[in-house]
């Protein structure tokens, strides 16, 4: 039996206009303007006394090293072979940190104003320049050796230098060729990002082999490479050459390319600043331009307040997406946060894993981490929509900031 014609009228205005309202596109996530939005824990599905208690837990647990970071620096890295600062230090502050949930702020200790050296999450910041380059066109391929994309570089610090990892003759000034060994020479962009490159030379005046030595002395001249991709290796030298290789091919400044194409987008502030030594200064294209260093391991690297470190997290937390557009490529950031064959818990620097959550047990194994001494953490949780950012924490008290702040999550 056919129903009647003011039936079907009815069913057609609100057949149509319901699945309009059920299919409307999801609204953009919170994203903050210039000053962060906060919410109430519980308006973010938060328990605020157990919030609370992560919040203390953090500040409890702040690092035993001296504040005076150069000093800190002496205790430590500085008593390996050429082991002495050639970049800027600076005294830190407080224990500080910021909790964002759903892109609102929930808490906050400390002083997250205040800029800081953030050591190795520079390295994250590293990655991100190749994988801008990636997507321009200016790498072809992660997959591709590195060579083929360099220049000699002209160390303009000082004349009649011996070549780095070599030696001179008259008095010309001495080019830096990075991948001019039989070894060097097979080492692709993919190797580097994971620190599983093995690279041999010096730069910047540090042996690769100087970082974290090994073995025994007589064998770091002479040991025989690893293939590379096979074998990881947290080493800083290898991660300069990476930013210097980066540089290369933007043929700019690392920072200018980063405030353009990163930082200005996701309104970080204009207090951040990335720093190289006093001696890798190079001439590029004309100019006298400093290579910066992937972190603060002799100083140098990342000076950044925790509300831009926050903003950051938030970024490669949602995928490279900041509201609605797409900072940096979704691609890229699913590759940084692939396991590496050569360590399982580590992809792209500087994103730490927790593949198997053998790093940290309380969390998620989807978290994943930009991690640098002091402790800096920058903690991502993308399936909760959750950034954490810890700094100068004692690094074995990162899960049990976990444990608390997801106890406080309902």
């Amino acid at each position: 039996m056919t129903p009647p014609r003011h039936l079907v009228l009815l069913l057609l205005v609100f057949g149509l206009a319901a699945p309009a309202s059920a299919q409307r596109a999801p609204s953009t996530p919170y994203v903050p303007a210039a000053t962060w939005e906060r919410r109430a824990p519980a308006q973010a599905g938060m328990d605020a006394a157990r919030l609370d208690e992560a919040v203390q837990f953090a500040k409890e647990r702040e690092s035993a090293a001296p504040r005076d970071l150069e000093e800190a620096h002496y205790r430590t890295f500085g008593r390996e072979p050429f082991g002495g600062a050639v970049g800027p230090f600076k005294p830190r502050g407080d224990a500080t940190g910021i909790i964002v949930k759903n892109g609102y702020v929930v808490a906050t200790w400390g002083d997250p104003e205040r800029v800081d050296m953030t050591f190795s999450v520079t390295k994250s910041f590293v990655s991100t320049m190749v994988g801008l380059a990636v997507e321009r066109g200016l790498i072809r391929s992660v997959d591709d050796t590195v060579r083929p994309y360099m220049a000699p570089v002209l160390h303009a610090s000082t004349p009649a230098l011996a070549p780095e990892g070599g030696r001179g003759r008259f008095d010309a000034r001495a080019t830096i060729d990075l991948f001019d060994t039989p070894h060097n020479r097979r080492i692709t962009w993919r190797n580097l990002l994971q620190q599983a490159s093995d690279w041999e030379g010096t730069l910047w005046g540090k042996p690769e082999w100087a970082d974290r030595p090994s073995g025994q002395p007589a064998t770091w001249w002479t040991r025989e490479r690893m293939a590379p991709g096979t074998v990881h290796e947290y080493n800083d030298t290898r991660v300069n050459v990476l930013a210097l290789a980066a540089t290369n091919v933007w043929r700019r400044p690392l920072p200018e390319v980063l405030r353009e194409l990163v930082m200005d987008p996701i309104g970080a502030s204009p207090s951040w600043r990335w720093y190289g030594y006093d001696n890798s200064w190079i001439v590029l294209d004309g100019q006298l331009i400093q290579a910066v260093s992937g972190g603060g391991h002799w100083g140098g690297g990342m000076f950044i307040s925790a509300w831009d470190q926050a903003r950051f997290g938030l970024l490669t937390c949602r995928n490279g997406r900041w509201g609605a557009k797409q900072v940096i490529p979704e691609s890229w950031v699913r590759l940084s946060r692939t396991p590496s064959a050569a360590q399982p818990d580590y992809g792209f620097m500087n994103y730490y894993l927790n593949t198997g959550k053998r790093r940290w047990p309380s969390a998620p194994e989807s978290l994943f981490l930009h991690l640098g001494n002091g402790t800096n953490a920058v903690i991502c949780d993308p399936e909760r929509d959750l950034v954490i950012v810890a700094r100068w924490i004692e690094g074995n008290a990162i899960d049990g900031l976990l444990q608390r702040v997801y106890a406080a999550v309902r």
